[in-house]
């Protein structure tokens, strides 16, 4: 779908989004810093963000994200709390969660998908947490993690936008959103950024 036809279709929803939850793997760092570059220092909701890391070493995503965006980029710890324009990065082997009172909490529990953290996981709570004001998006990554999550973001009246495989440096995670058949737009990796900004300053009257 193209960015038009969603602008015209956040104009008759009037939509309001108070969080953005994203998920990547393989390829994931360049396809965040594609999307994140393109959104204004005032974008007006939180972004929570798993990305696939080696569990064995401390990320650098952090550091690297804040010089290639506007944005404030921070890795997630327990109790921050969301403030919009910033971007929250779930550490190496935990899973990231959204409390509904909008903290953060990260938990060592079993691997989903054999990874840690898990795009599931964060999915599934922010579903629970902000139901129809909640965005995912699932870029570039091998394999099936975010699944299951985006079928509970829609379940919850949420919105899901999936990276169009053609521009996916890795095919699997777009591809198995899409199989889910809980996806609302699929783009490729330049018009996502244009696509959040026109829904999620789009406000109820």
């Amino acid at each position: 779908m193209s960015v038009t036809s969603l602008s015209n279709q956040s104009e008759s929803k009037q939509a309001a989004f108070e969080i953005v939850a994203i998920a990547a793997s393989a390829g994931g760092l360049n396809a965040l810093s594609q999307v994140l570059g393109q959104l204004p220092a005032n974008f007006p909701a939180a972004i929570v963000v798993v990305q696939h890391l080696d569990p064995r070493h401390p990320s650098l995503m952090a550091d690297i994200l804040n010089r290639r965006t506007p944005l404030a980029v921070q890795q997630a710890a327990i109790d921050d709390h969301l403030q919009p324009g910033n971007v929250y990065i779930a550490p190496p082997n935990q899973h990231l969660l959204v409390n509904p009172d909008s903290t953060l909490s990260l938990t060592q529990t079993e691997l989903v998908h054999f990874v840690r953290p898990a795009a599931d996981v964060l999915f599934d709570s922010v579903a629970a947490s902000y139901k129809d004001r909640a965005i995912a998006i699932v870029l570039t990554g091998t394999g099936s993690d975010g699944g299951m999550g985006v079928k509970a973001i829609k379940a919850m009246g949420g919105t899901v936008m999936v990276e169009d495989q053609n521009t996916a440096a890795f095919s699997g995670m777009p591809l198995t959103a899409i199989r889910t058949g809980s996806v609302d737009f699929v783009l490729p990796l330049p018009e996502i950024a244009p696509a959040l900004i026109t829904l999620v300053t789009t406000r109820d009257p």
